[in-house]
């Protein structure tokens, strides 16, 4: 196996993309996107007690409890900004042990892969090879990639810009909201002095990716694969 080029540190941030098979869709109706968001959400955490397949077999109350003794264990990652597009995703991470993003991501790629083909009576692989992964150099860079993210269902006109706030496979929410459970927006938004401001910061640079030479290495998902 080759080796990654981009070494992936514990403690630092990463920009991490990926895309489907000949960048075809990898979500077909809204349970997939919710799938995969489930999936995420899971397998962020270091010791997760079973396959989230069989734990979704199991009775709602013991899923319920298992669940809720998860969010106090050790986490591979923290998962600070993401967004789900047809046929890719980004997210912005933080390496919280050892390893993690690199575990992290392929269990829930395995799992994601392993519904839909089971789902779909298919075989192969979903999602087109390895995982991208960029360091984030500089707080400058991760406020700009967080906007860049954010901003993805509009200038990728997947969405309007009035609708923008509205899109639901995005982290977009979490920053409104000061209880949730996946993304920890604490880092960005201590930046701003309220989410008012925050969205200002987004909505004034909606051209934001034509600009996108002042980060080009950190919008991987416009390289080849």
């Amino acid at each position: 196996m080759p080796t990654r080029q981009t070494p992936l540190v514990t403690g630092q941030y990463y920009h991490i993309f990926n895309r489907g098979v000949a960048r075809q869709p990898i979500f077909f109706r809204k349970r997939d996107y919710e799938r995969l968001l489930l999936t995420f959400d899971y397998y962020r955490f270091a010791k997760p007690p079973l396959r989230l397949s069989k734990l979704l077999q199991l009775p709602n109350e013991q899923v319920d409890q298992l669940l809720l003794s998860l969010r106090t264990s050790a986490k591979l990652v923290t998962v600070c900004c993401y967004v789900f597009m047809p046929n890719h995703f980004h997210l912005i991470l933080r390496q919280e042990t050892d390893k993690g993003i690199s575990v992290y991501i392929s269990r829930t790629i395995n799992s994601y892969t392993r519904y839909q083909n089971t789902r779909s009576k298919r075989v192969g692989p979903v999602f087109q090879g390895a995982f991208k992964a960029v360091r984030i150099e500089t707080e400058e860079q991760l406020l700009h990639l967080s906007r860049y993210i954010h901003l993805n269902p509009v200038t990728s006109y997947v969405v309007d810009q009035d609708d923008l706030f509205t899109y639901p496979w995005s982290s977009l929410y979490a920053y409104a909201e000061t209880d949730h459970q996946l993304v920890d927006s604490s880092t960005i938004m201590g930046s701003f002095k309220s989410f008012d401001s925050y969205e200002t910061f987004l909505t004034d640079n909606v051209d934001y990716a034509k600009r996108l030479e002042e980060i080009k290495h950190l919008a991987i998902d416009h390289e080849d694969t």
